[in-house]
């Protein structure tokens, strides 16, 4: 097995790794945003995409980066994002190779902290992350903005650009509606 930097030629078989994980849309927008994080991390120091081969076939990989624990917690951590590996090639060691080269990334950059994560539902990968010693530190959810819209509650949905008039006349508004909905 080998771990090489990820290369042009590699971005379909990324594509077919990481289906699950990139965004919703045809082949050839998910090709191009893969084409895209190839190339943009081949040309920065903070980044890197990660391939592990077994007789020169692709076998898993790894999106890296420098960066920090968060946006607000400004110590510097590598972020290992979706070290994924084809399900033919489980329990090779091609997982705990690819967290290799991200120790190794982080020795490099000065950095003594990796993160990374693994979707909720995928078992094996979180128990492989346990055993190599990675601790929750938090939980990532995610929902489209509609949805979160609609749960909030409606006294909250004022838009802060609207005039005090427009604030007034909502106001009104929805008393009267309240009005009209009781039975009397």
């Amino acid at each position: 097995m080998s771990v090489r930097a990820a290369e042009p030629t590699d971005v379909a078989q990324l594509r077919d790794l990481w289906c699950d994980i990139l965004r919703k849309g045809s082949l050839d927008e998910q090709l191009a945003d893969v084409a895209r994080v190839v190339t943009t991390a081949a040309a920065r120091e903070d980044q890197c995409v990660a391939v592990a081969e077994i007789d020169g076939e692709v076998a898993g990989a790894v999106y890296l980066e420098a960066s920090t624990f968060t946006p607000l917690n400004l110590e510097p951590a590598v972020l290992a994002v979706s070290p994924h590996v084809f399900q033919r090639f489980r329990r090779k060691g091609v997982g705990s190779a690819l967290m290799e080269v991200a120790c190794r990334f982080a020795e490099q950059h000065g950095i003594s902290h990796v993160q990374t994560a693994a979707a909720a539902e995928a078992r094996d990968a979180n128990r492989f992350m346990a055993r190599l010693s990675f601790a929750p530190q938090a939980t990532l959810r995610a929902a489209t903005t509609s949805a979160v819209r609609a749960r909030l509650p409606q006294s909250r949905q004022v838009n802060p650009a609207a005039t005090s008039k427009q604030r007034i006349d909502r106001v009104l508004a929805a008393r009267r509606i309240r009005r009209e909905r009781v039975p009397g």
